[in-house]
């Protein structure tokens, strides 16, 4: 059995949400509150339309709710609340006074704030703004813009009016954003005029008039400046309508006029990190966002009105949307921009203590770097107000449970999570009612029907095999855009096995209901036919002071796979014969034989999507000589010449 690292009080349960909810159930239906999230987990599942429709009640959604469902056997056709009707923004702008909704931060130190009643005020601005230019419903309105508080009121007056959201973050190239932008023809395009990464200051505006080549639909440009800094002017255009958002102008301060549409109205693209082909251009619902959401919110993550929310993250991410939608539980978000640890390695945990944060949200790997730094943020700072720091991205490592226990906070809940861009959610997360044990993720979500198959579609536990999910659930995609009959929809999901969404995760099922990621399923190992995950090597490898960086991968080799992990050394270390021993030795112990790699080869830098994560199967190619299909979906694509030809690869 795995370590227990917490467990929350009786009277911390007693006075969460998810007790609540339970007492709402009982009052409803004939269940009895226990405190039990397993009891609470099965009847969710058991009773799917009853939960999401209670859902909807206690959560106060805000629209015409019609308790009517439609589960056929095609479970990809599923429909959840149908002719159900809301406005996704009316939700989010679910108070209008004088306290704090959005607070922004620069690397710089630089730090605005706007109230609620200012982010409706702003939010009607836009609106009317689109409807000048004449923005309809199903319009796709696409962003290109920082993490700051005018790209969270464009996103809002987008879904307030019924356009489609999708934005970028300025670290995606050109070629990135002309991928991606150029599949759903937007006719405007939100940008910042610039932006700051340790330090640097990158103009954005330059890269403007190569977009509008590429991408005629655009008639229309709405240029954002860097919070804290003085507009750059953008030339004229021929053809193109240029407008600043400071000249943005309120008529009269009227109410908003939410309009009402479909539950499965579209919200917003977002896109596949594109390592394997073109980014695929996912279309999302509304409702089905919405619900999912305040599920995680508040039954998950236990946030509360006025609650401080930071999330780290750029608009280029799912992180992004799930940041936001924290509005609709009357929480406070706060959003910052640049490089987490500009002139400060714990800024981030310097912004938690002042901004009185109560959830924290940053990657496996963040927490991976405080740890490798022997960073002791706990006798720095007291972090009173942090009730749970959640972890995503990649899985995070036993080890990075015991740091955030020992050196961060000791009573916190630490809720890993892992979902993705396919449903903007999370199919396995956090809980207050069960213990946080060290190196698994909690539980399914509430109404996730989430399992652990073999090959052959048989349910594991205890076993490694892949993360599927048996059920629909409100927030699957509508469709993906440009994809005929649904093929790329039912090739990306459905393919292995029938109607059940395969998520693409290697995972583990433990008895008692946690999980263990250990990576995606299409870059696990097969060494002898024997598929491992290469958190498991990672986790090991985490370990070394000596080791800033690492990534494995299998190669073909002699009619089978070897394992050939590739470090970048911490500064002032070297790869010596005595290191290498010692680390083959560790894995050999803690993971197992089949793990050692067969070669372990210093590099400079490793590759990686924007948002961070480890791109092992572009790695694998290069090595193997193979063509890499979407180079601009890496955040850093240079780091692959490192990878070509390597002499020691051909013995």
């Amino acid at each position: 059995m795995s370590k227990k690292l917490w467990e929350a009080t009786h009277k911390q349960k007693r006075n969460s949400n998810l007790f609540e909810f339970e007492n709402f159930l009982g009052k409803k239906f004939n269940y009895t509150p226990e405190l039990n999230y397993k009891k609470l987990f099965n009847w969710t599942i058991g009773n799917l339309k009853s939960f999401w429709s209670s859902m909807w009640e206690y959560s106060d959604v805000k629209g015409i709710k019609n308790d009517k469902f439609y589960f056929p056997k095609d479970i990809m056709k599923s429909k959840f609340l149908v002719r159900s009707k809301l406005n996704f923004a009316e939700n989010l702008l679910s108070k209008n006074d004088d306290s704090k909704a959005v607070t922004f931060i620069s690397e710089n130190g630089y730090r605005e704030e706007k109230s609620w009643k200012e982010l409706n005020n702003n939010t009607l601005k836009i609106i009317n703004f689109l409807k000048e230019i004449k923005i309809k419903k199903k319009d796709r309105v696409a962003a290109y813009t920082v993490n700051q508080i005018e790209t969270v009121e464009s996103f809002l007056a987008s879904s307030a009016t019924g356009a489609i959201w999708s934005s970028c973050s300025p670290d995606f190239g050109i070629q990135g954003v002309i991928e991606r932008f150029s599949q759903i023809k937007p006719k405007l395009l939100i940008i910042t005029d610039r932006y700051f990464y340790n330090g640097k200051e990158i103009n954005v505006l330059q890269r403007l008039e190569t977009i509008l080549k590429k991408i005629n639909s655009i008639k229309s440009v709405l240029i954002i400046n860097y919070p804290g800094k003085k507009n750059l002017k953008q030339k004229r255009i021929r053809g193109i309508k240029i407008f600043y958002f400071n000249n943005l102008k309120n008529k009269k301060k009227n109410k908003i006029p939410f309009k009402k549409f479909d539950f499965d109205k579209e919200l917003a693209i977002l896109y596949s990190s594109g390592t394997t082909g073109k980014p695929k251009c996912i279309c999302h619902r509304a409702g089905g966002v919405l619900l999912q959401h305040l599920k995680e919110h508040k039954l998950h993550c236990n946030v509360k009105e006025a609650d401080n929310v930071f999330y780290f993250t750029t608009c280029g991410w799912m992180m992004w949307n799930w940041l936001v939608t924290f509005l609709a539980s009357k929480a406070s978000i706060v959003l910052f921009d640049g490089f987490p640890m500009y002139k400060k390695e714990d800024l981030l945990l310097k912004i938690a203590e002042e901004e009185k944060i109560s959830l924290f949200g940053v990657s496996a790997k963040y927490i991976d770097q405080l740890k490798k730094l022997n960073l002791n943020i706990k006798n720095k700072y007291k972090l009173n107000h942090l009730k749970t720091i959640c972890s995503t991205g990649s899985p995070l490592s036993p080890d990075g449970f015991e740091y955030v226990y020992k050196n961060i906070k000791k009573n916190v809940h630490l809720a890993s999570i892992a979902g993705g861009t396919d449903l903007v959610s999370c199919f396995v997360l956090g809980n207050i009612y069960t213990p946080v044990y060290k190196g698994q993720i909690q539980n399914n979500g509430l109404g996730m029907n989430t399992d652990v198959f073999s090959d052959k579609g048989k349910s594991l536990k205890n076993k490694k095999g892949e993360l599927v999910c048996r059920s629909p659930f409100p927030s699957m995609p509508i469709y993906f855009w440009n994809d005929k009959n649904n093929q790329k929809y039912k090739s990306a999901y459905f393919k292995k096995f029938k109607n059940v969404w395969h998520h693409g995760d290697y995972a583990e099922k433990k008895t008692n209901g946690g999980y263990i990621i250990y990576g995606r399923s299409d870059t696990t190992l097969n060494p002898g036919g024997v598929r491992l995950g290469t958190a498991e090597i990672y986790a090991e490898v985490e370990k070394f002071k000596e080791i800033k960086e690492s990534i494995a991968v299998g190669q073909t080799w002699d009619n089978d796979v070897r394992i050939i992990l590739f470090i970048i050394m911490s500064k002032n270390f070297s790869l010596t014969d005595l290191l290498l021993n010692k680390i083959k030795q560790q894995i050999r112990k803690n993971a197992s034989p089949r793990h050692v790699p067969h070669k372990v080869i210093e590099v400079k830098d490793i590759p990686r999507t924007k948002s961070g994560k480890l791109v092992e199967l572009a790695v694998k190619n290069t090595i193997e000589g193979n063509k890499i299909k979407n180079i601009e979906a890496l955040a850093n694509p240079e780091a692959l010449k490192q990878f070509r030809n390597l002499k020691e690869l051909s013995n």
